[in-house]
């Protein structure tokens, strides 16, 4: 039997995939979470075999919760639902230690065999997503990307700052560099610059 927790912010999704997983497979779900908090929440206090995240929640997103539950929990087995597999996403979330990437748009059947891959101690992308992490050559440093993801969510060059564990300087430095390899005027269109050639 191998334990999940589930946590997308779609809730019919979510409460789809928690009720057909453990028909296709021995799957018990422990708990659901709709939103990235909650997901860092059930995750530490269910501790499950296998933590099944979205990519694309509101608050912390799917990249955030797993950095939170690593320093926590190592460990922690992590399958990845995303809907469109961005290169500089899938690159940071395989650094982060992922060890699973499936489309949402996946079979709940085949859902359930990456979780168990995983379970075993595997790994596991879909093909279609590491095809695409491979298409796109991206310009931008990991840095400068971490800092226009943080950017397109509306936040202040203090506050990138405080987020990232950076001196406000040197957000300021990452955001030319990146203005300037993306050929744009502002930090906002960088980041839709970015988001839109799929590097965020």
């Amino acid at each position: 039997m191998t334990t999940i927790v589930l946590a997308d912010d779609e809730a019919l999704l979510r409460t789809a995939l928690a009720a057909l997983l453990p028909m296709e497979g021995d799957i018990t779900v422990l708990a659901e979470a709709g939103d990235g908090r909650a997901a860092v929440e059930a995750t530490l206090r269910h501790r499950p075999d296998v933590l099944v995240v979205d990519l694309e929640m509101p608050g912390l997103d799917g990249l955030d919760a797993v950095t939170e539950i690593r320093r926590v929990r190592p460990e922690q087995v992590i399958l990845m639902l995303t809907r469109h597999a961005r290169p500089g996403v899938l690159r940071k979330a395989l650094k982060l230690g992922v060890q699973g990437f499936v489309s949402k748009s996946a079979e709940p059947a085949h859902i359930t065999s990456v979780i168990a891959t995983l379970h075993a101690g595997k790994r596991w992308i879909d093909p279609d997503v590491s095809a695409l992490a491979v298409t796109e050559d991206c310009p931008l440093t990991d840095r400068e990307v971490d800092v226009l993801r943080v950017t397109g969510e509306g936040y202040s060059v203090a506050d990138i700052a405080a987020r990232l564990h950076l001196a406000p300087g040197t957000v300021r430095n990452y955001l030319s560099n990146a203005m300037r390899k993306t050929q744009t005027r502002t930090r906002h269109e960088a980041a839709r610059y970015a988001r839109e050639h799929d590097w965020l």
